[in-house]
């Protein structure tokens, strides 16, 4: 009986450590520049590893040696396209929104403001199109990407020194709008001035600037709300950031269930992050007013004269991107009309 159950004790162990040895170990080189707790980083620590980890447990043949970089360990934000692209990362997250030159046709949202408050719909929207729409899906293949998952910000509004309740408030004030979103205060009197989360808090409180176009879920980590205690719901809406990529030649080199874990792992992910935007926003909001934040609202009126009075602040993108501009534009107003918003501003007019 002793030899019966040492022997099977044996194929046991045999069979496990055979197990064991099928089972392959792919080494993922995963980061950002933004910290873990950042809204654009978040879902990647807390959903897509952990979701990729899962999935292939369940299959039994593969496994991820994890190898993180997050919090611009490796790179800071100007240069998220280039260490996915370069393979500094195999995964990582790309700020889109920081490549106007080498990725225009991701910003299509700054330029197309008021066009929805929705974040989730807005990724739903983007990472169907990132996907399907051959003039994205090329743009992320291009520059050396597959595009994974949607990066959103929840809606932008006026955080100020000073509550905003027509246009004629914002006249000869300065507001801190970084980038594309300058074009949003044209005509309103206000003058943009450059900045970024980490630079707003201190031109305010310095009187460079009176305020900032920004999103709560940005706000509230930054304490920018004690300077500028004033908040003036306005609505500018949720704008595609970028989003979670993996660099191609690596992507295409993994066996095909990681690959399918990736993608499926990538569904939730999105899921994940518009709902840790939306939890954060509200929670934001609660806070920075239990902190001391006044809210307004813009009046409708006044809103709709702001959205009127905007030039045709699309075209000189449409202009950069061509045909494949006009294509992003249809589709992107094609898909939110389809999910039933109604844009303040048919900026797709005689496309």
């Amino acid at each position: 009986m002793n030899f019966k159950t040492l022997t099977l004790a044996s194929v046991v162990a045999l069979v496990s450590a055979g197990g064991a040895a099928a089972q392959q170990t792919i080494t993922v080189n995963i980061g950002s520049s933004h910290p873990e707790q950042n809204i654009w980083v978040y879902a990647m620590k807390n959903t897509f590893q952990p979701e990729v980890n899962r999935l292939l447990a369940e299959a039994g043949d593969y496994q991820v040696n994890w190898v993180e970089s997050y919090a611009g360990t490796l790179y800071k934000f100007t240069d998220t396209r280039e260490a996915v692209m370069d393979g500094i990362v195999d995964v990582g997250m790309v700020g889109t929104v920081w490549e106007g030159a080498n990725m225009p046709l991701q910003n299509v949202t700054y330029f197309t403001p008021f066009a929805t408050e929705d974040h989730k719909m807005l990724i739903d929207i983007f990472d169907d199109l990132s996907q399907n729409l051959p003039e994205l899906r090329d743009s992320w293949a291009q520059n050396g990407m597959v595009h994974l998952s949607s990066l959103i910000t929840d809606s932008y509004d006026i955080y100020a020194t000073f509550p905003v309740a027509s246009l004629a408030d914002l006249q000869n004030r300065k507001l801190n709008a970084p980038g594309t979103s300058a074009n949003w205060l044209r005509e309103t009197g206000a003058t943009p001035v450059d900045g970024a989360l980490t630079t707003y808090y201190t031109n305010i409180q310095t009187g460079v600037t009176e305020g900032t176009l920004s999103f709560a879920s940005g706000i509230l980590p930054t304490r920018v709300y004690e300077v500028a205690p004033e908040l003036t719901r306005v609505g500018i809406g949720s704008m595609y950031f970028g989003g979670i990529a993996a660099n191609k030649d690596f992507f295409e080199g993994l066996p095909e269930p990681v690959q399918a874990a990736f993608r499926e792992a990538a569904k939730a992910t999105s899921l994940a992050h518009g709902q840790y935007v939306e939890d954060l926003a509200t929670r934001a909001l609660k806070e920075m007013q239990e902190a001391g934040l006044t809210i307004h609202e813009l009046p409708e009126a006044e809103k709709a004269k702001w959205v009127e009075g905007l030039p045709n602040i699309v075209e000189p993108w449409l202009e950069q991107t061509g045909d494949a501009g006009r294509v992003v534009l249809k589709a992107y107003f094609d898909a939110l009309r389809e999910r039933g918003a109604t844009p303040l501003r048919a900026w797709d007019a005689g496309l």
